[in-house]
């Protein structure tokens, strides 16, 4: 028998099918296996997880790479996916600091306005004014409230800031009720002598007068100009239940603005330009208007002209491929994105629009010959470039029972969003676009402000939960789950991320509700929008109606929401789509490498 194996190299895992080839030449599939794709797709890197992919397989029927006659690898176009800013880097404030952290433990309510100074100076300072008192960790609470009562009989004292978590201990021994904000990290830098304006909330609402900007200019008699520049403050505060606010010299916080730029996309026969801010509507009409693409620049010195220089230069450096770089399409999809407040001194960040965008990077020659080459030699197999990734992927999802031709496929990766259609007659006609589940886990990450894309990973692809008590959680479809054991402590109150049995919790204050939200939102912009972009494309007549049936497969088409979301908004042209059963027993994987097997018996 001939052995013979099928490779598809995905942005996020390596696929591998292989089928024997018996005396009468008929085709046999015999073995699959699947592993994270090691190092970006389409690039030499890839050959170590090829190996380790084909090992696994032809050890499932107890042979050895060796025993290979030929491998069949697909064309793989890397995608790379990243964010620019729709108006600046920092946000800008000036003549201002705030602390907005919404600690756990405020105490008292109401606004208190006054000029802030050290506790143990306040004794030295005119009583005609009012004070805002500071209080470092050195000092135990119980001489803080003693120290405050006795303070309030002489001075007008409006509002207390705490570095340690004790507002309600203090709060609790003090005779007037004042607001108190504790958990202040950097209390050393606050500067000493301006004026300020603490806002704590009753439990259950949030702040009103420091999340209005004119409630800001009102209590610091700002002008129309000092008013506008408060506005990223205000954002900040926006659902907080407490916040503090410091009028600083003039000049002590310096303002910085970096323009989000100018798109110029380069089509055969027409050249659009956009700007960024204008949004990803705008910028996606710009595309449509210059397919097919030719390239796509960004103007210099701008977000969007880094991060296109950026991609192209890691593109450059991963193929060595000196001039050719060139971006074939683009997906932007409109997302807020957390940024660092200049003269925060609690960690605070304020949510500004920005626009993700996912790039398909191609080269003149793609670097598949060098992947091709060097697999070659490393196994001493002989290697072939079979064929495109969605032509493949229809020729593998018609081997999923219940399917009939004309077939089209939605091949749901990694990086990218693939069409095809496959007629009566053999005739395919496919398109390859960026954006798929990279960059939904990417904006997932921006936009819960998370920093860490293993977790933002968990959250695309698993349920959430709320531990509401050591032997309950609450899970995002109103379901209770009872534990005989109590669970962690640590986890007590949290949202939790429920991957099979593992209870991973998420260090965030923002709601399940809203994670479901922003979660459900971004798949819909992502893979909703791309899946009808790419079928308006391949559909006869460019009408999505005239496709019979469609056919998910692809990693992503294994998410718990991404096919039903899919299906919801389809159903509206009475398409049949559903989850591919590649061979009935792969699911949606392996739909390319099952094609590539196929498409060497013709």
């Amino acid at each position: 028998m001939k052995y013979i194996a099928g490779v598809d190299i995905g942005n996020s895992t390596t696929e591998v099918c292989i089928g024997g080839i018996n005396e009468n030449g008929m085709l046999k599939f015999l073995a699959s296996s699947s592993i994270d794709t090691t190092g970006t797709k389409g690039t030499p890197s890839n050959v170590d997880g090829i190996k380790k992919a084909l090992a696994i397989a032809m050890n499932k029927i107890h042979k050895t790479i060796n025993d290979l006659s030929i491998i069949r690898i697909n064309e793989a176009a890397p995608v790379i996916g990243d964010t620019a800013m729709e108006t600046i880097t920092e946000t800008i404030i000036t003549e201002s600091t705030m602390i907005g952290h919404n600690p756990d433990t405020p105490a008292g309510a109401g606004l208190g306005v006054g000029y802030i100074y050290p506790i143990h100076e306040i004794e030295k300072l005119p009583k005609n004014k009012p004070y805002i008192c500071l209080v470092s960790k050195n000092i135990d609470y119980e001489k803080v409230a003693d120290k405050l009562n006795g303070l309030m009989e002489m001075y007008t004292i409006t509002a207390v800031v705490v570095q340690k978590d004790e507002a309600v201990l203090i709060y609790n021994r003090i005779k007037n009720k004042i607001p108190i904000v504790d958990e202040v990290k950097y209390i050393n830098k606050i500067e000493i002598g301006m004026k300020a304006a603490v806002e704590v909330a009753p439990e259950g609402h949030t702040i009103t007068q420091l999340s209005n900007p004119y409630g800001i200019a009102s209590i610091f008699n700002l002008n129309a100009d000092e008013t506008k520049y408060v506005v990223p403050i205000a954002k900040s505060f926006v659902g907080s239940r407490s916040a503090i606010f410091i009028r600083t010299p003039k000049g002590s916080v310096k303002e910085q603005s970096i323009k989000a730029g100018e798109l110029t996309i380069y089509g055969e026969e027409q050249v659009e330009k956009v700007q960024v801010d204008l949004g990803a509507d705008s910028i996606m009409e710009a595309c449509n208007k210059a397919t097919p693409i030719v390239d796509i620049t960004g103007e210099k010195g701008t977000n969007i002209g880094i991060m296109i220089d950026n991609i192209k230069e890691n593109m450059h450096d991963l193929t060595g491929d000196t001039n050719s770089v060139k971006i074939k399409d683009i997906l932007a999809i409109d997302t807020l994105i957390p940024v660092d407040v200049k003269g925060a001194l609690a960690g605070e960040v304020s949510m500004e629009n920005a626009v993700g965008i996912a790039a398909m990077v191609k080269t003149e020659h793609l670097p598949m010959e060098k992947i091709a080459s060097r697999l070659q030699d490393e196994t001493g197999i002989y290697v072939k470039i079979a064929g495109v990734e969605a032509v493949m992927a229809s020729l593998g999802a018609f081997t999923t029972p219940g399917t009939k031709l004309p077939l089209a496929i939605l091949d749901l990766g990694g990086g990218s969003t693939d069409a095809a259609i496959l007629d009566e007659k053999g005739l395919v006609k496919s398109v390859h676009l960026a954006g798929a589940g990279q960059l939904i886990t990417m904006l997932i990450n921006t936009e819960l402000g998370l920093d860490d894309l293993v977790l933002s990973e968990h959250i695309k692809r698993n349920p959430l939960a709320k531990v509401e008590s050591l032997f309950h959680i609450r899970m995002e479809n109103k379901e209770i789950k009872f534990f005989e054991k109590p669970l962690s402590p640590k986890l007590f109150g949290k949202v939790i991320v429920m991957n099979d049995n593992r209870m991973i919790p998420i260090d965030s204050k923002i709601s399940m509700e809203k994670m479901m939200e922003i979660r459900k939102t971004i798949k819909t912009k992502v893979f909703v929008k791309n899946s009808i972009r790419a079928l308006m494309q391949i559909a006869p007549d460019n009408k999505i109606r005239n496709i019979p049936n469609i056919v998910l497969v692809g990693g992503s088409a294994l998410d718990f929401e991404i096919p039903d979301l899919i299906l919801n908004e389809l159903s509206k042209h009475k398409i049949v789509t559903g989850r591919g059963n590649i061979r009935n027993c792969e699911g949606p994987r392996n739909a390319v490498a099952t094609g590539l097997l196929m498409s060497y018996k013709g």
